[in-house]
Order: C-alpha cells, then sequence, then structure tokens
C-alpha cells in the first residue's frame, strides 16, 4: 500500500486554536497535540518519558496493520527515546469494535500487550468468538474483560479514535503520526525511522 505523507496544518475546529510552535511552516495545535499523545484512556508502548511520541491509528482487521506488529516491535526495541501512542480505531466492523473493546479492557490489569500482539497475530477475521478465543489461549479472565469492555474509558477512547481520525481526515489504518506529519499506509521499518526522526527535527530534540 503506497505511504501519503501529508502535513497535520489546520482542519476543523482545531484551526483556530493556538499552535505551540508558530515559528514551524505548518504546526499542529497544542489542543491537538494533546489530544492525540497525552490521552489517559490510550496505551503507551516505550519509554513514556521518551522526547518524541509517536502514534499509531489501527484496526486489529487491517491486514496491513497485522504486517506492522513486528516491525513496530523493532522499532521500539531499537529506539530507547521513543515513546509509542496506540489508537484502537475500528473502520472494519463490529469484529473490530469487540476487539478494541476486549483489547482496550486488559489496560487495568496490565496485559494490554499480550493481548493486543496475539490479535493482530491471529489469522483469523477478529470477532466475537475469535477474540474470546485468543483471551481463553491466554489464560485471560473472560468474565473480567467483558465487564471491563463496558468501562466509560473504552468508550471515551474509541469515540476518541473516530474522532480524531475523521477531524484530521485520515485515509485509514494504519496511520501513523509523528512531529507535525502523518504517514498512512503500511511502511518498512526504514521509512518509521525516518519518520520519527523528521519528528524530532520538527520539535526540536
Amino acid at each position: 500500500m503506497p505511504t501519503r505523507r501529508f502535513l497535520l496544518a489546520s482542519a476543523g475546529a482545531f484551526a483556530a486554536m493556538p499552535a505551540f510552535a508558530q515559528d514551524r511552516p505548518n504546526p499542529m495545535p497544542e489542543e491537538l497535540r494533546q489530544a492525540l499523545e497525552r490521552d489517559p484512556t490510550a496505551p503507551v508502548l516505550g519509554n513514556p518519558d521518551g522526547n518524541i511520541t509517536l502514534t499509531e491509528f489501527f484496526d486489529y482487521n487491517c491486514p496491513h496493520c497485522k504486517t506492522m506488529l513486528p516491525l513496530m516491535s523493532e522499532l521500539v526495541r531499537s529506539d530507547p527515546q521513543l515513546r509509542v501512542v496506540l489508537r484502537e480505531w475500528p473502520v472494519f466492523g463490529p469484529g473490530s469494535e469487540f476487539a478494541a473493546r476486549a483489547s482496550l479492557a486488559t489496560l487495568p490489569t496490565g496485559n494490554y500487550w499480550r493481548l493486543h500482539a496475539a490479535l493482530l497475530g491471529m489469522r483469523a477475521r477478529a470477532e466475537e468468538a475469535t477474540v474470546m478465543r485468543v483471551v481463553r489461549d491466554l489464560g485471560l479472565d473472560e468474565a473480567t474483560i467483558r465487564t471491563g469492555m463496558q468501562a466509560d474509558t473504552v468508550e471515551r477512547h474509541i469515540t476518541y479514535s473516530h474522532l480524531l481520525g475523521d477531524h484530521m481526515g485520515l485515509m485509514g489504518t494504519p496511520s501513523f503520526i509523528c512531529g507535525d506529519e502523518a504517514a498512512f499506509g503500511a511502511m518498512t521499518l526504514e521509512e518509521l525511522r525516518a519518520l520519527v526522526q523528521r519528528g524530532r527535527r520538527t520539535m526540536g530534540v
């Protein structure tokens, strides 16, 4: 899938909000960056205090998101100052939303990465039956996850993902955002690293 890059200069309501780096040609508004990078409902991988944040919008039924999993893992391992925010953006139907809710429900128990990786790694389509089979295979408590799926934090995360995706005009999954730039589609490890490097230059780190 081709990669499309575009600057997050302005869109909708955020365009009228003050930007925190007016010396840049197309700075991302501070409120938008906070929503993308500091939402307390979003899973964080890598260094939580890293000097740059890479945000990924993904769907468990997106084939290109599945291919990105090992590359994202390697990127995190190889960059000790990288902070990764994962945005569950279920755009492939009810099965995707069920998987997203189940995955987010594991955040309070510390099992998010295990379920996240397992769901992206399975061959079958993500839907209630296949997701819960993975949950059982991992030895996670199904009843706890089903209860957690209804939490306000889960609802908020998914709602915000749709609002952010629509607001920024994201084309689909996977979408990656770093600095003032976004990229859509499957990427190589080298392309991911280049996106992060440009983000650091943009942010002056």
